[in-house]
C-alpha cells in the first residue's frame, strides 16, 4: 500500500489538533498531538520549515518505513521517522547559536563537492542537528546563526523580516562617495535590482555596508558591476547581535535577550 495511502487515516483523524504546528519550543514530552511531517522535520533540527518541505518532497523522508512525500502529512512521535536513512526525534532543547565563519567553510549541511561545512565546527560543542539561518558564501568570513528551532528559522529567514544585516568589506580599487551613494540608490545587474540601506565609506578601500535583503552575491555583484574586486567580506551583525571579539572558527549560544530582539525585528 501506497504511503500516502497509508496514512490518510491517520491524517483525516488528526485534523481537529493541528493548532499544535505552530508550537515554538516542542519537546518529546509535548509530542503527543500530531505533527505536520514538515513541523517535525524542522523540530527535530533538520533543516527549516521551508527546507523540510523541499526534503520531503524530494523523496528523502521515511514514515514507518514508507517514503513519504505529502506534505500535510501528520505524524507524533511514536512514529519512525527517517531522513535518508537515519532516525530522526523531536529535540527537547532549542538552541540558538551564532559561529563566526572562517572563509573556506560552506553553508549548507553537506557538500556534494567535498568541501569543509560550516556546520561541522560546532559538532564538537553541540550534539543538536543545528543548521544555518541565511547564509554567506564559501569566501566570506562572519556571523551565521545556527538553530534546531524551525519556526525561529522562519521567521527569521521569511523575506518580508527586513532584519538588518551588517558587514564590513575591504575592495581592491577605491570606492567613492559616489559610488556608495549609488549602492544606496540602487542598480541593476543581470536583469537583478540590488540595493543597500547604507553604504559608508570608512578608508578608500574599506566600506561598511548594511543589507535587509538576502540576494546571492549581492555586496560582490554590486561591486563587481562597477569593476572593483572583493578582498575581504565580514558579516559583523545580524539585527541586534554583534559579532564583536568571537574570533574565527568560535561560537556562542545567543542569550534570551538576543533571541527575543531579534524575532522583535521581524517584520
Amino acid at each position: 500500500m501506497p504511503a500516502n495511502d497509508f496514512l490518510k487515516n491517520k491524517n483525516a483523524a488528526a485534523k481537529k489538533t493541528s493548532k499544535a504546528d505552530g508550537r515554538v519550543g516542542l519537546s518529546s514530552a509535548q509530542s503527543s498531538e500530531p505533527l505536520r511531517l514538515q513541523v517535525f522535520l524542522a523540530h527535530s533540527g533538520v533543516a527549516s520549515r521551508r527546507a523540510s518541505e523541499q526534503i520531503i518532497l524530494d523523496g528523502r523522508v521515511s514514515v514507518n518505513g514508507q517514503i513519504v512525500t505529502e506534505l500535510g502529512t501528520k505524524v507524533t512521535a511514536a512514529d519512525e521517522i527517517c531522513v535518508d536513512g537515519k532516525k530522526i526525534s523531536l529535540e527537547e532543547k532549542k538552541r540558538y547559536v551564532i559561529l563566526n565563519k572562517p572563509a573556506g567553510f560552506v553553508c549548507s549541511l553537506s557538500d556534494e563537492k567535498g568541501r569543509p561545512v560550516a556546520a561541522d565546527l560546532l559538532k564538537e560543542k553541540y550534539s543538536e542537528r543545528l543548521y544555518n539561518v541565511g547564509r554567506l558564501d564559501m569566501y566570506s568570513k562572519g556571523m551565521i546563526i545556527f538553530t534546531n528551532d524551525g519556526d525561529f528559522a522562519a521567521r527569521l529567514s521569511h523575506p518580508s523580516s527586513q532584519v538588518e544585516k551588517e558587514y564590513i568589506v575591504e575592495t581592491s580599487q577605491d570606492v567613492s562617495q559616489e559610488t556608495a551613494k549609488l549602492f544606496e540608490h540602487g542598480l541593476r545587474v543581470d536583469n537583478v535590482f540590488y540595493k543597500c540601506l547604507h553604504c559608508d565609506v570608512l578608508k578608500a578601500r574599506k566600506i561598511r555596508i548594511v543589507l535587509i535583503e538576502g540576494k546571492n552575491r549581492e555586496i560582490r555583484n554590486m561591486l563587481e558591476s562597477q569593476n572593483i574586486g572583493t578582498k575581504s567580506l565580514v558579516r559583523v551583525r545580524i539585527g541586534n547581535v554583534n559579532l564583536d571579539d568571537l574570533r574565527p572558527g568560535d561560537c556562542r549560544e545567543l542569550t534570551p535577550d538576543e533571541v527575543k530582539g531579534l524575532l522583535a525585528l521581524c517584520r
